[in-house]
């Protein structure tokens, strides 16, 4: 969370970075991107980079990625899952599809390489990574 100081008190609102950089690195539970860390899971989207809340032994599910339903000008979502693969649930890869999303599950480090080389080809690419 990131707080803010206005004329009626302090505000929360949701840690975000604006841009969409590239992940360089990743492990210990966390990510660094663009000369900075974060610890947990991320969602990276064309509007920004986002905390995620899911750990590695929670389920994937269409309202923990909300946020990813509610993004436009997503095509691709790598989903890192992790240290191994697991499969998405039949029901949420059909809803995405049914919002033009193509969806590929990988262990979070294939699907960190992937989102790198699609985001350099200027893809419209979106990750949800796993902490590992």
């Amino acid at each position: 969370m990131v707080f803010g100081f206005g004329d009626k008190g302090v505000t929360i609102r949701d840690a975000h970075f604006p841009g969409r950089p590239g992940i360089d690195s990743y492990g210990n539970g966390g990510f660094r991107f663009a000369d900075m860390s974060h610890r947990g899971s991320l969602l990276l989207l064309p509007s920004g980079v986002y905390g995620w809340e899911q750990a590695e032994e929670e389920p994937i599910t269409q309202a923990s990625l909300a946020r990813v339903f509610a993004e436009t000008g997503i095509e691709f979502l790598l989903l890192g899952t992790g240290r191994q693969l697991r499969l998405v649930d039949p029901d949420l890869r059909v809803a995405l599809k049914a919002r033009g999303i193509a969806t590929d599950p990988m262990g979070t480090g294939a699907a960190i390489r992937t989102y790198n080389i699609m985001l350099a080809e200027q893809r419209p690419v979106a990750a949800a990574l796993i902490a590992v």
